[in-house]
C-alpha cells in the first residue's frame, strides 16, 4: 500500500535537501514499515515509505526507467488490480521486466502511453512520477479516491503527499486553517479537493495533475456519468455477480496473508463467501475478523440506527462459508484511552470522526495487523446499491440538503447540543455552507433521457453518496488502516461495478421493494437465509455506559485546564454540563459525541498546533 512523498522546486538544488525529504517520509513510517526509499534530483525528490504486499524483494521504490533521453521515476503507493494483463500487453510492445511488481507495471505504462496510462489502470492508487526529459511532475489518483493525496503549491513547484503530515513538516508548509477550513472540519460532508489545511488541497479522484515550469495544470480523466442502461433484470443480477466474481479474486491477489472483514450483513457476507470459495479452489481457508465490545451482544438493545447485534450473524456466516473466524473483542477502558485518541486523531491529522467508532477500528486493524497484511471489506456497498436506511424516507428523498445530514434532522432530538462557542458556531454559517455545497454538487449531475422526477431525484441522491459521502468513509478506512500497517481493499469501489450500479434505476435497484435489491439477488446461493435478509444495520458503537463515564471523567481533566487552546472553539459551560451529568446510561448521544469531539479538538490542537486564522 505504501505511503509517498515529494517535492518539487525549480528554483532550488534539491539534492540538498535529503534531511527534508527524509523528515517528510518518516511522518509517514506507519504506512509502509517494511522498507524506506529516496531519490533526489537537482528540481525534484521523492520519497517512499513501502508496505510490502507484491513481489516483497523486487518492489523496492522510488523505481527508476533509465532511457536513452533521461530518467523516469515512480513513487506508488496503492494496487493495481490488472497489473498481469498489463504487462503482458507492455511486454508484447517491447517492454523488459525486472520484477514482478505492478509498481514497475505502471511505470513503464507511462513510458508507453504517457499520462493516459491512468485510463488503463484498475484498481486504488495515488502516484507520482518525476520525468527528467521534460523536467515534469505527473501525479494521478485513482477514480473513487481511495487512495488519499494531497499536494501543496509553493512559489516555485509544490508539495505532495499521501497525508498532510507529510507537506506539514516540510518549511514551506503553511500549518493553519481558516474558517473554510473549520466548516469542512465541523459539518459532514466531504467537499472534493478540500483539505481543511491552508493552501493545501486533495488531488480530485480520477485526475491527473501535472507540474514543470510553466505551472500547475489538471484534467480528470474519469468521472460518474450517466449512460442509458438496457440491461433487463435477471440480466442485470448477473452481471453484477460476474463483476464481484472477477474483482474479488483480482483483489485476493497478494504475497502476503490475506483475510475478510466480517460483520454478518450483507455486504461483508457476500465477499467472505466469495472470498472462502475463490481461496479455497486453491486449497486455502479465507481468515474472517469482526469487532464487538464486552458484554454487547448479550445486553444489546435496539435503537433507531441499529436492530441486532453483529456478532451472532458473523458467526453464523462463518459458519456457512467456513472461515477461520476471531472476533476482536474491546472493552470500555481501551476504547476511552487517551492513547489510542492520539494515535486515530495523528492517523486522521483532523479531531473530526467518529468518536468510538474510529478507535474500534483502529483496534481492530492493530489487531488484525498480527494476522494479516491485507483485508477485503465492503465499504462503499449502501453508497452503490441503496443500502442506507435514509435512501427509502419520503422526506429525505425530497429535502434540499445531502440526504445524510436531513436523515440527521428528521431523527428525534432528545437534546439539542452544539458544544462550539457562540460567536463561533456564527461566524462558520454552517447552514449556508451546506447549502453552497449541495448545489455545487446536484449542478454535477447529468439527467438521463426519458427519466421520471423521482428516479431522477434517486440518481441525484445515489450520485451525493458516491462522490460526497462515500470519500468520507474511504478516507477513514484508509487512514485508521494504515496507521498499523494492514492494507484495506475494498471491492464494491470498483470503478466497473460502481458505473453499472450507477446507471441503473432505481426501481431496478429496489425490485423486491428493499433496500439492495441487486445485491442481494447476485448474492442469493452463497449466503445463508439470516445473512441475506438481515435489515442494515451500520457499523457498531459501543453501548456501555463505563465508556461514556469515562469520557466525562476526561472532560472533568480538561475543564481543569482553563488555558487549553480547545476553549478557543468550544463552550466551556457546555462541557461543564456534560461532564456533570449524572447517569451516563441515559446520555443523548449527541451529548456523548460532543465529549468525543471535545477531546478529539484538544488532541489534535496539541499535536499539530495549528494556526487558528478567527475573524
Amino acid at each position: 500500500m505504501c505511503g509517498i512523498t515529494g517535492w518539487v522546486s525549480f528554483d532550488r538544488d534539491l539534492t540538498r535537501h535529503q534531511a527534508d525529504l527524509d523528515a517528510m517520509s518518516a511522518t509517514m513510517a506507519c504506512r509502509g514499515p517494511d522498507a524506506k526509499g529516496s531519490w533526489l534530483d537537482r528540481h525534484a525528490a521523492l520519497g517512499h515509505r513501502r508496505l510490502a504486499v507484491i513481489d516483497i524483494k523486487g518492489g523496492t521504490q522510488p523505481m527508476s526507467v533509465r532511457t536513452d533521453d533521461g530518467t523516469v521515476t515512480i513513487t506508488y503507493s496503492g494496487e493495481a488490480y490488472n497489473f498481469t494483463e498489463l504487462r503482458g500487453e507492455l511486454r508484447r510492445r517491447g517492454h523488459q521486466f525486472r520484477t514482478r511488481s505492478d509498481t514497475e507495471v505502471v511505470l513503464r505504462g507511462y513510458l508507453e502511453w504517457g499520462e493516459a496510462v491512468a485510463e488503463r489502470l484498475n484498481g486504488m492508487y495515488a502516484f507520482a512520477i518525476w520525468d527528467t526529459r521534460v523536467e515534469k511532475l505527473v501525479m494521478i489518483r485513482d477514480r473513487m479516491g481511495i487512495k488519499p493525496f494531497y499536494l501543496s503549491p509553493t512559489s516555485d513547484g509544490v508539495l505532495f503527499g499521501s497525508e498532510p503530515k507529510a507537506i506539514l513538516v516540510n518549511p514551506l508548509a503553511d500549518r493553519a486553517v481558516d474558517l473554510d477550513g473549520l466548516r469542512e472540519l465541523f459539518n459532514f460532508t466531504k467537499t472534493p479537493g478540500q483539505a481543511v489545511w491552508c493552501g493545501m488541497r486533495e488531488v480530485l479522484p480520477g485526475t491527473v495533475v501535472t507540474v514543470d515550469r510553466a505551472g500547475i495544470r489538471e484534467h480528470r480523466y474519469w468521472t460518474l456519468q450517466t449512460r442509458t442502461h438496457t440491461d433487463d433484470q435477471q440480466t442485470s443480477i448477473t452481471t453484477v455477480r460476474s463483476l464481484l466474481d472477477d474483482i474479488v479474486a483480482r483483489q485476493l491477489v497478494a504475497d502476503v496473508p490475506r483475510c475478510a472483514l466480517l460483520s454478518g450483513g450483507l455486504d461483508s457476507s457476500m465477499l467472505t463467501a466469495l472470498a472462502a470459495a475463490q481461496l479455497g479452489g486453491h486449497g486455502e481457508q479465507v481468515r474472517s475478523f469482526a469487532v464487538d465490545f464486552v458484554g454487547q451482544t448479550e445486553t444489546f438493545t435496539p435503537d433507531d440506527q441499529r436492530a441486532t447485534p453483529d456478532t451472532p450473524y458473523a458467526h453464523e456466516v462463518a459458519t456457512h462459508v467456513g472461515s477461520r473466524h476471531q472476533d476482536i473483542v474491546l472493552d470500555h477502558s481501551t476504547l476511552a484511552d487517551p492513547a489510542v485518541r492520539r494515535a486515530v486523531v495523528t492517523a486522521r491529522d483532523l479531531p473530526g470522526g467518529l468518536g468510538d467508532m474510529d478507535a474500534s477500528l483502529y483496534l481492530l486493524f492493530k489487531a488484525i495487523r498480527g494476522h494479516s497484511t491485507v483485508a477485503l471489506s465492503g465499504e462503499g456497498a449502501d453508497e452503490v446499491f441503496g443500502g442506507y436506511r435514509w435512501f427509502h424516507q419520503p422526506e429525505v428523498q425530497a429535502a434540499d440538503t445531502f440526504p445524510w445530514i436531513a436523515a440527521y434532522l428528521a431523527a428525534p432530538r432528545i437534546q439539542a447540543s452544539d458544544p462550539l462557542n457562540a460567536d463561533l458556531t456564527a461566524a462558520l454559517d454552517l447552514p449556508s455552507y451546506i447549502r453552497d455545497r449541495y448545489a455545487n454538487a446536484v449542478a454535477e449531475v447529468e439527467p438521463a433521457e426519458n427519466e421520471t422526477e423521482h428516479e431522477r431525484r434517486m440518481r441525484v441522491i445515489c450520485y451525493l453518496h458516491l462522490t460526497r459521502f462515500v470519500r468520507i468513509l474511504l478516507d477513514r478506512k484508509d487512514r485508521m488502516s494504515m496507521a498499523v500497517g494492514l492494507e484495506v481493499r475494498v471491492p464494491f469501489c470498483d470503478h466497473r461495478l460502481v458505473e453499472y450500479v450507477y446507471n441503473t434505476p432505481w426501481s431496478l435497484k429496489t425490485f423486491d421493494g428493499r433496500e439492495k435489491s441487486l445485491l442481494r439477488a447476485a448474492a442469493t446461493d452463497l449466503l445463508p437465509s439470516s445473512a441475506l435478509q438481515r435489515v442494515k444495520s451500520p457499523y457498531p458503537s459501543t453501548q456501555d455506559p463505563l465508556y461514556a463515564s469515562a469520557l466525562q471523567q476526561q472532560a472533568k481533566e480538561l475543564l481543569s485546564k482553563p488555558e487549553d487552546p480547545v476553549f478557543e472553539l468550544v463552550n466551556r459551560r457546555w462541557v461543564d454540563n456534560a461532564a456533570a451529568q449524572r447517569d451516563p446510561a441515559t446520555m443523548p448521544p449527541e451529548v456523548r459525541h460532543g465529549i468525543e469531539r471535545t477531546l478529539n479538538l484538544s488532541t489534535w490542537l496539541d499535536i499539530y498546533r495549528p494556526q487558528l486564522r478567527l475573524p
